[in-house]
């Protein structure tokens, strides 16, 4: 009896392992129909392939949006240039010496520095104060008048406008219209 259970037992063994052959052969696992992908493939070769593509795709995409703000800053530019007797300046970290003939109106952004050299200029704040008087401490509202050599500070997009020809010294982000 035990000679049988032995036979059954080897019989049964060796079919499992037929059918194993037999499913090994036929293309079961890593075939088209069942494929199989190592841990290696995934990253040495798949995740790199992927991180490629999304490196290049945002390359594009930075290339654009930075081509599009170039053209809108340009085109700024030359409406501003092209206003008429329009120019505009560059925030320089020294002081740059400005002309204004009489009408002429330069506006600065806030923090814009300026000094009356020659001749005669008011401030044009709309009655608020729009520059501070930096020498003596004290504010300047519309229609006042600049001193010569006094150190004055723009507000918020405030300026001054020239009575006669008169001569600025000016630091920070300005334009003359």
């Amino acid at each position: 009896m035990m000679k049988n259970k032995l036979r059954l037992f080897a019989c049964v063994l060796l079919a499992a392992m037929a059918l194993t052959a037999f499913a090994a052969l036929s293309g079961g696992a890593g075939s088209q129909g069942d494929p199989l992908v190592t841990l290696s493939y995934l990253n040495e070769t798949f995740t790199k392939e992927i991180l490629d593509k999304v490196d290049k795709a945002a390359r594009e995409r930075d290339a654009a949006v930075l081509e599009e703000a170039d053209k809108l800053i340009s085109q700024a530019e030359r409406e501003l240039r092209d206003a008429p007797g329009g120019s505009v300046s560059e925030a320089s970290p020294t002081y740059a010496a400005v002309t204004l003939s009489p009408g002429q109106t330069l506006s600065g952004s806030a923090g814009c520095e300026l000094i009356l050299r020659s001749g005669e200029a008011i401030c044009t704040a709309g009655g608020h104060p729009g520059l501070v008087d930096t020498t003596t401490g004290g504010a300047l509202g519309g229609g006042e008048a600049l001193a010569e050599n006094h150190l004055y500070l723009m507000t918020d997009k405030r300026g001054v406008s020239a009575s006669s020809e008169a001569v600025l010294l000016v630091r920070g982000s300005y334009s003359v219209g």
